[in-house]
């Protein structure tokens, strides 16, 4: 049982009712209360309070989840309820899960997938500098100077990318170890040295591998809540 108090737009998070940012906005939109009154985003609770939620009491924080999925190409990792492609559609439980990072609905591969915030917070903060791993085909034989392009750091969306481990695998594919993780980066450092991406899959996040866990496309393996992944 929680007893330390905790922000409580985090423990909803927590409890896997909504995000921080839907909390506060209930919390605005007086959706909130803890111990009968309005709540307030100043307010810490701890599992002895009594919290609703759009007429719900609140039952305690969820237990931890955390779920290996190799997500095939066409599935979005949004979570969008409207969307018949969203990842919504396919988590394996009832409780509010959501990724650690995104891949694009291109792309295929490693995804994380948790209910625990602080997780999520700790593997996508770039101080952590997390590896992920990923094999890329593109539209045509890579030349001899592309590795050292790539791997010392391109112009994407107005920045440089990171140094990084670039390695040919066949003529048309390489393999490439991101520390950062910018929207399509990958898609965007192979465009800007003349390569068009034709498919792209992560193979490993930390120490966690597509191989090692032996996990075929569109399936979900759950995990130990206290794996290390770094």
């Amino acid at each position: 049982m929680l007893t330390v108090p905790m922000r409580l737009a985090k423990y909803l998070t927590h409890a896997g009712v909504c995000s921080r940012r839907q909390a506060s906005r209930l919390i605005d939109a007086g959706d909130i209360t803890v111990n009968g009154r309005l709540a307030n985003h100043i307010d810490h609770v701890t599992e002895l309070d009594e919290i609703v939620v759009l007429g719900q009491k609140v039952a305690g924080l969820a237990e931890k989840q955390l779920f290996a999925y190799h997500k095939p190409v066409g599935i979005d990792c949004k979570l969008n309820h409207a969307d018949a492609n969203s990842i919504i559609h396919f988590l394996p439980t009832h409780t509010r899960l959501y990724p650690i990072g995104r891949l694009d609905k291109d792309s295929r591969g490693l995804l994380l997938i948790t209910n625990d915030g602080e997780l999520c917070q700790r593997l996508i903060h770039p101080d952590k500098h997390v590896e992920k791993e990923y094999w890329v085909t593109v539209d045509k034989p890579l030349d001899a100077q592309f590795c050292h392009t790539m791997a010392n750091g391109v112009p994407v969306d107005g920045q440089l990318t990171l140094p990084c481990e670039v390695s040919l695998i066949t003529p048309n594919q390489f393999r490439i170890v991101l520390k950062q993780g910018l929207n399509r980066q990958i898609r965007k450092m192979a465009k800007y040295c003349g390569y068009k991406v034709i498919d792209l899959i992560r193979t490993r996040i930390g120490n966690i591998s597509v191989d090692d866990l032996k996990i075929a496309e569109s399936t979900f393996i759950e995990l130990s809540a206290t794996q290390q992944i770094y």
